[in-house]
């Protein structure tokens, strides 16, 4: 298997990455190790470097996200996007109508109040020949709300699942899974523009499920599980962090973006040692940030391509004005959360799951009240996604409740559109 240093993507993250030792290792792989301002101290950790050349064997990657809010004290509290990107093409599935008597929904896991929006996981496959696969993913209590290629959901069928959410575990199952190593397939597209794309810009073999074609396994869906993190903005600004679950926390960004100007802040292994991230500095680039998160991600086991497609397809959500954790997920936490199997067992499974918790600070809460008080929708806008929460569980003002109802039925009506379309 070709082997690539991840070093250039590595000095490139300068803004933590002064001072670096780099000590070679019997692995033929580097250790890097270094202390970031105000962080805990960086143990060593390993950078895969393996790229995708000629697979020994069925090799699986997966990337996602888990989206959360920090309430007032700091842990996950329930909440229900007023706005934000409508962000999935027309094609894809979803827990929509069902029979009399069952939940109705065109919108996938906006309609539901959650912890944990989990967005987006891809599972992309490597073969050095062509082969079926099964695939199967539990969600304990969560709900499957989006996928595509077409699937089958449980634990019986798609209207169980979504009675029993929060208390059961959902599932969803892709049988004879076809990996195609270098075939010519057409993939579905539509004329939405979404960020969807951007997940098929790798080397992973070309999946053909029925009769979908795609680049990848995509699935959706929400949570009622508690985050591996707490953050708590202080009085000052700064976040306090505490790692509240079992293991590790292998990296942590403290973002924040004031109109335009952005900077961040970076933390190595933290572990039930609570730990206060003071308040970045807004000089840093988003090109630096990315090329720092792309190095976590390289860490985690993705391959470059991987890394950047990920990045790539959140960036226009995950650096957004306001002020937010993201976290590498730790291995185990993964898959006690979201346990996978695969038939045949592959030879490599690699899961890399960024957390993103909203963190909301002085500077935000003032914005959001001014603007609430001068009935600014355009600011209360930038801010769709979590303004319920930031408003009601923050604020406790009701003042600009008639903006978040038309900002959520703009929001809902442009989710909507595909039940519009003959798909």
């Amino acid at each position: 298997m070709k082997k690539r240093y991840a070093l250039i993507a590595l000095l490139l993250a300068a803004p933590i990455l002064l001072g670096a030792e780099f000590l070679e290792t019997g692995s033929g792989k580097r250790v890097v190790t270094w202390q970031p301002a105000g962080g805990p101290v960086d143990p060593p950790a390993i950078v895969d470097a393996d790229e995708p050349g000629s697979p020994q064997g069925l090799t699986v990657h997966e990337w996602g996200t888990f989206t959360s809010v920090a309430g007032p004290d700091g842990s996950a509290i329930e909440w229900l996007p007023a706005g934000g990107p409508t962000d999935l093409p027309c094609f894809v599935l979803l827990a929509g109508a069902g029979p009399k008597g069952l939940p109705v929904s065109e919108q996938g896991g906006r309609a539901n109040r959650a912890k944990i929006r989990m967005e987006t996981p891809v599972l992309y496959f490597y073969s050095s020949r062509e082969e079926q696969a099964s695939v199967k993913v539990s969600f304990p209590h969560g709900l499957i709300t989006e996928w595509f290629p077409q699937a089958t959901l449980g634990p019986v069928n798609v209207w169980t699942a979504i009675q029993g959410f929060p208390r059961g575990t959902s599932t969803i199952e892709w049988n004879d899974v076809k990996v195609m190593p270098g075939a010519s397939v057409t993939y579905p597209i539509d004329e939405t523009q979404s960020h969807y794309y951007a997940a098929r810009r790798t080397d992973a073999d070309p999946l053909q499920v029925g009769k979908n074609f795609e680049k990848f396994l995509f699935y959706r869906g929400i949570a009622a599980f508690d985050p591996p993190l707490s953050a708590r903005a202080m009085p000052d600004g700064k976040v306090l962090v505490t790692n509240t679950g079992s293991q590790v926390v292998p990296a942590v960004v403290l973002f924040e973006n004031r109109n335009g100007k952005i900077g961040y802040r970076v933390a190595r292994a933290v572990s039930d040692q609570p730990f206060t991230l003071e308040v970045p500095e807004l000089n840093q680039t988003f090109d630096s940030l990315q090329k720092d998160l792309e190095a976590m991600l390289r860490e985690q086991g993705m391959y470059a391509l991987e890394a950047r497609a990920m990045v790539d397809t959140w960036k226009d959500s995950w650096f957004e004005q306001g002020t937010r954790l993201f976290y590498m997920v730790p291995s185990k936490t993964v898959d006690a959360l979201l346990p996978l199997e695969i038939t045949p067992n592959p030879v490599r499974v690699a899961r890399a799951f960024v957390g993103r918790m909203e963190v909301f600070t002085p500077a935000t809460l003032n914005e959001v009240q001014t603007a609430a008080a001068r009935n600014d929708r355009a600011t209360l806008q930038t801010y769709g996604r979590f303004l319920e929460p930031i408003l009601h569980d923050f604020l406790k003002d009701h003042r600009a409740d008639g903006q978040i109802n038309a900002i959520r039925a703009d929001y809902v009506n442009a989710v909507t559109s595909c039940s519009k379309k003959n798909w």
